[in-house]
């Protein structure tokens, strides 16, 4: 799993790229206001490069808009 939390001031964008059973990989993105739930999208691809491309495209579209990387405890 390769996770990407992103924030400025009160808000919070997360980009996170996750493998299922069946060898398919998803990019979550999830973004809104720090304390709530937030909107939510999932995106299903066939390789895990095509993931991989798609999840740094939307991790760099974040940070041109200010957001900035946060640590996550693993």
């Amino acid at each position: 799993m390769l996770s990407f939390l992103l924030h400025v001031e009160a808000r919070f964008y997360r980009v996170e790229l996750t493998e299922n059973l069946f060898g398919e990989y998803s990019v979550t993105r999830e973004w809104g206001r720090r304390g709530s739930r937030g909107r939510q999208v999932l995106v299903w691809f066939a390789n895990l490069r095509e993931a991989v491309i798609a999840a740094d495209l939307w991790r760099r579209q974040a940070m041109r808009r200010g957001y900035r990387a946060e640590r996550i405890a693993a």
